[in-house]
């Protein structure tokens, strides 16, 4: 299909022509549901292809292409969901599966009466390209091989690389009960590098990559080699990291994707289901101060171009820009259609499914903590005796306590405002709602993540960006070290 080519047509192309679906059929269906009373009923049709590349040692070692499809079928009655799947898009089937789903509705529906088409109109916030037919098979590779190379000829230090490339194109349909109607078509990319450099015996590695809702194009020569650029450098700061220290102590967190940190410690808190069912640190503290003043989060869908974003979420309501915590008060949460509903609140275009095989809850976009008024340079400046932490790798947090475990994959000490040396194994430990209290001075520099962010709830994954300026937390954090 073009990349002009509008999202309802791409969608009808794909999801409903060659299986002579339309309004009437998608009508018969709802009808079958909305026998029996129920509050809400959606319809989602998905078609994706994925592929994946990766080369280590100058040689392709892995490559993968999937083609999916299918359509899910939902009712909700009061706080109960019912949910099936099917990959036959078929008439047959989707009646098969609206009939498995009826059972959760009470006694007495009226069935559907014709319900007036609304179909969405969105100002569209990425192409609607097809990234695995923009580069010819032989050019993947070749980019890959471009990308391995650079590396290597960087510094005689690095002996192993390994680079990836993975590419998806996915459209989306979705009818509702109510007669809204929705379609997506939805490009993504990314590219990976790690490198293994070594000296006097000892081994350090980084990765590092990036990427968006965009087609191959987007990694141009130059940002293959900045991608390479960053993972030596990162790799060799490491070959000289000193055992971090540990205890309790001041923390610097650098800008961009430190802010994974915010993601998991607090913004899995502020989704819908979690407040709803009071098994969150943040359950019915809105309009209180949950942070230090200044502090501001916000979740927002509508970037143009970035992993997290999404024209419509998976229930067909447009993304949106929603604060969260303003000048450290708590504004509200991340909501679904059910549990806004069951809240009484409206949703903010957050419900989110890996695919049609799963059900749909309320998720993080692209979840941003914004600009202060203090450069970097003075942060780090003021710091006696604390820790700089600059990129972050895997972590856990438990949503009920809000307590974290952080691993940081490139740090430094700082004493007398000065950065001292690299630090290498330094965990950091803390309670994420206390930790926004002690937010003592926040950045003029806010950066997103290079698009590579991919977040996990109940067994579902789904693309994600996140992104913070420098901040300086004073107390509440215990640093794991090793020395």
């Amino acid at each position: 299909m073009s990349s002009t080519t509008l999202p309802t047509q791409t969608a009808e192309h794909y999801l409903l022509n060659p299986y002579s679906l339309d309004d009437a059929a998608l009508d018969q269906v709802f009808g079958e549901i909305m026998r029996h009373d129920v509050d809400y009923a959606d319809l989602y049709f998905q078609y994706s292809r994925a592929e994946g590349w990766s080369l280590e040692e100058g040689i392709v070692k892995s490559g993968s292409f999937n083609i999916d499809q299918g359509v899910g079928v939902r009712a909700v009655s009061g706080e109960k969901t019912a949910f099936a799947y099917s990959d036959d898009i078929s008439l047959a089937a989707l009646h098969s599966a609206a009939k498995a789903t009826r059972a959760i509705g009470r006694q007495g529906g009226q069935g559907l009466a014709g319900a007036a088409r609304r179909p969405s109109a969105v100002q569209p916030l990425y192409a609607t390209l097809d990234p695995l037919g923009s580069l010819a098979e032989a050019d993947k590779v070749k980019l890959l091989e471009r990308l391995e190379s650079y590396a290597r000829s960087l510094d005689p230090r690095v002996i192993q690389v390994m680079a990836s490339l993975a590419g998806e194109y996915e459209v989306i349909y979705i009818a509702r009960h109510d007669g809204h109607r929705a379609a997506d078509v939805r490009p993504l990319v990314r590219v990976g590098i790690q490198v293994i450099v070594e000296q006097n015996g000892r081994r350090e590695s980084a990765h590092v990559g990036g990427g968006g809702r965009y087609d191959y194009s987007y990694f141009s020569e130059e940002r293959l080699q900045g991608y390479a650029r960053e993972a030596v450098r990162q790799a060799l700061v490491n070959l000289d990291a000193r055992p971090a220290p540990a205890g309790e102590m001041t923390v610097v967190l650098g800008n961009g994707w430190p802010g994974i940190l915010l993601h998991e410690a607090i913004g899995h808190g502020l989704e819908g289901d979690f407040n709803r069912k009071g098994s969150s640190a943040f359950a019915g503290k809105v309009g209180q101060r949950v942070a230090a003043k200044g502090v501001t989060v916000v979740d927002d869908g509508t970037i143009p171009d970035r992993r997290g974003s999404l024209n419509v979420d998976d229930e067909g309501n447009s993304t949106q820009r929603t604060v969260l915590i303003e000048d450290g008060v708590l504004q509200g949460y991340l909501q679904d259609s059910l549990n806004a509903r069951l809240m009484g609140v409206a949703p903010t275009g957050n419900g989110r499914r890996e695919s049609y095989a799963h059900i749909t809850m309320p998720r993080m976009t692209n979840t941003v903590m914004m600009n202060g008024d203090k450069s970097p340079e003075e942060i780090i400046s003021s710091i006696k005796r604390g820790l700089y932490a600059v990129q972050f790798a895997g972590g856990q947090v438990d949503i009920t306590s809000g307590k974290f475990v952080f691993s940081a994959s490139e740090a430094y000490w700082v004493e007398d405002g000065k950065i001292q040396y690299p630090v290498k194994g330094a965990t950091l430990i803390g309670n994420g709602p206390d930790v926004l209290t002690k937010v003592g001075m926040i950045g003029n520099d806010l950066q997103l993540d290079a698009g590579v962010g991919t977040c996990g709830k109940d067994g579902q994954s789904v693309p994600v960006g996140v992104g913070q300026p420098t901040i300086r937390i004073d107390g509440g954090l215990t640093v794991g070290g090793t020395a």
